[in-house]
């Protein structure tokens, strides 16, 4: 199996884990941080909710560099 053929399903499966690792991920504030509002609360990221960020990173550049790999082959 040729490599060309290979490349767009591994970015439908990035795609979909990308998009389900933003969509799990919580809100830090709500509609009123967008306009200024929200505490000055500092929190760190543990456990499975920095799983979840840094493979969203990841998932991120996964994609855009499967995206270049197909525009060069």
């Amino acid at each position: 199996m040729a490599l060309n053929n290979i490349i767009p399903w591994v970015q439908i499966f990035i795609s979909a884990a990308l998009t389900a690792s933003v969509l799990l991920q919580q809100r830090g504030s709500s509609l009123g941080g967008a306009f200024g509002g929200g505490g000055a609360s500092y929190h760190t990221k543990r456990g499975f909710e920095k799983i979840l960020f840094n493979s969203t990173i990841i998932f991120g550049i996964l994609f855009g560099l499967t995206a270049i790999a197909s525009l060069v082959l």
